[in-house]
């Protein structure tokens, strides 16, 4: 879950001068300050095709690097979820099907529950195994849900369960809870996290910034159900979510495949906007305050969908939705990207904006977290240095007469310091801008100096099997390393020792 600052302290016109020249992320930390306005497109409420993308020299992703799925099948979430939009409630009615993919047997099953974390957020009503049977001896003890087996689970093996419990949403400006604009649910529902053997389940402790949470890919079969339209607007409610919708009056079904999770978003002020990319819809969800940023975040996700489509390998799904938060933060979940309010509020009409770069940056993810997963909170580097390098591909690709303002403006401008493999533990509380110049500035800059002593052919071939053979999959430091060692002779042990402090 990401982390808002407290702004409170701030006088209005340093916080007015804070959004406008940085981003303030938890996901992401922006640039400098941006250009000044130039003429913008005209809005299209209708389907619109994004631009051709401009040729790039780098090498193209092809279809004999596809990743490598796993033998046994995905674990399964099925959740059935009633929403109260004014009241911020939800009924949720949720089965699992676990499937031990770890090598060893599991002498328990843990839930991460991260809306109990809230008080009064999450009220367990019932669980049972999926005989019907209850669940005896578990406990629940902030965001963990234990349960106890009778017999350990086998590797391969399997078990079923279900939930039935109820959501409060908090009033908060973040990717769980709600706003005067929005309803957000980001990590609304227990799952099970990864389990490494020898280690147990991956849990992590909460921090001021950055993402503490780790995910396996598993299938997710949704349906949300609107008890009725918002009577704060008496306008209808729009839902935004990680799959395309099959639409029966107030309810939706979604039905979204090989996963890290299914996220969605409900407001009444939601204007909709559509693109095609090759086969996969875009569809952007943004308030009607800021006409002129409506479409560029749309054209902008969609580009930087199509670029990263021949960079790295195809993306996974049908359908991708960019949905304007009511809160400071990029944020990325599988399928679904937030950005930031203040992209759109302060977005100055060309592609040297925090609306552009950061739209890159989470797409980014969609293949750096998405598809490769990574401790989130111990190694933070794996998915956000490379999303944040992947900005300066993306502007390779499209807009090549604007990678050296990229580096000036995103990386130089902040003179980083720090060591890139840094927890999110790392740093004084409260303070963002050290532990993102060294997990993300520094680890662009890293990736960048790689890339220039393998060159080019080696080191987008490395990044395509690494792509290949991790998706789906956990990846850690030790094995980005090992492999990165088959595809160079290049002594990187210099490089190594200037950016990491644990190699």
């Amino acid at each position: 879950m990401s982390k808002l600052f407290s702004f409170f302290s701030m006088s209005l016109i340093q916080l007015l001068v804070l959004l406008f020249t940085t981003v303030l992320a938890a996901c992401d930390g922006g640039g400098a300050s941006q250009s000044q306005a130039t003429a913008t497109p005209t809005i299209a409420r209708q389907s619109t095709s994004p631009a051709q993308a401009t040729t790039s020299p780098s090498p193209q992703a092809t279809p004999s690097q596809a990743a490598l799925q796993p033998e046994l099948p995905f674990s399964q979430y099925s959740l059935s979820a009633v929403l109260d939009y004014d009241l911020h409630y939800l009924t949720v009615e949720e089965q699992i099907t676990y499937v031990n993919h770890a090598s060893t047997p599991l002498p328990d099953l843990l839930l991460l529950v991260e809306p109990n974390r809230y008080t009064g957020g999450f009220t367990l009503k019932q669980i049972a195994w999926e005989d019907g049977s209850p669940v005896s001896g578990y406990t629940l003890s902030g965001p963990e849900l234990r349960l106890p087996l009778e017999q350990p689970l086998q590797p391969g093996a399997s078990l079923g369960l279900s939930l039935s419990y109820e959501l409060n949403l908090p009033q908060q400006m973040a990717p769980f809870g709600y706003t005067e604009r929005q309803a957000n649910l980001g990590d609304w529902y227990p799952y099970a996290p990864p389990y490494i053997p020898g280690e147990g389940w991956l849990v992590r402790a909460d921090a001021d910034y950055g993402e503490h949470l780790a995910y396996d890919m598993a299938d997710f079969q949704v349906e949300i159900r609107l008890v009725r339209p918002s009577a704060a607007t008496g306008e209808p409610l729009t839902v935004a979510a990680s799959a395309l919708p099959q639409i029966d009056g107030e309810t939706y079904r979604y039905r979204l495949a090989a996963a890290r999770n299914f996220a969605w978003s409900v407001s009444p002020l939601y204007q909709v906007q559509s693109a095609t990319v090759e086969d996969i819809t875009v569809t952007a969800y943004s308030f009607p305050f800021h006409p002129a940023a409506d479409e560029p975040a749309l054209l902008g996700t969609a580009k930087a969908l199509s670029a990263f489509n021949e960079l790295f390998s195809p993306y996974p799904h049908d359908s991708l939705s960019v949905v304007e938060a009511d809160f400071l933060d990029g944020m990325e979940y599988d399928g679904l990207i937030f950005l930031s309010h203040a992209f759109y509020d302060f977005y100055p009409g060309d592609q040297k904006s925090n609306l552009a770069l950061i739209a890159a940056h989470e797409v980014a993810h969609q293949w750096w977290y998405g598809l490769v997963g990574n401790d989130q909170a111990d190694e933070p580097w794996l998915d956000e240095a490379l999303s944040t390098y992947s900005e300066l591909l993306f502007y390779e690709k499209v807009y090549p007469d604007l990678t050296d303002w990229w580096w000036q403006n995103r990386i130089y401008f902040h003179k980083p310091e720090g060591w890139v493999d840094s927890p999110i533990y790392a740093y004084v509380p409260n303070d963002f801008y050290p532990y993102r110049n060294a997990v993300y500035l520094r680890g662009a800059l890293f990736l960048g100096e790689l890339r220039q002593l393998m060159g080019d052919q080696a080191f987008f071939d490395f990044l395509h099997d690494y792509l290949r053979q991790f998706s789906y999959r956990q990846a850690t430091g030790d094995v980005f390393f090992a492999l990165l060692a088959e595809h160079t002779s290049a002594d990187l042990r210099d490089l190594i020792d200037a950016y990491f402090t644990n190699r």
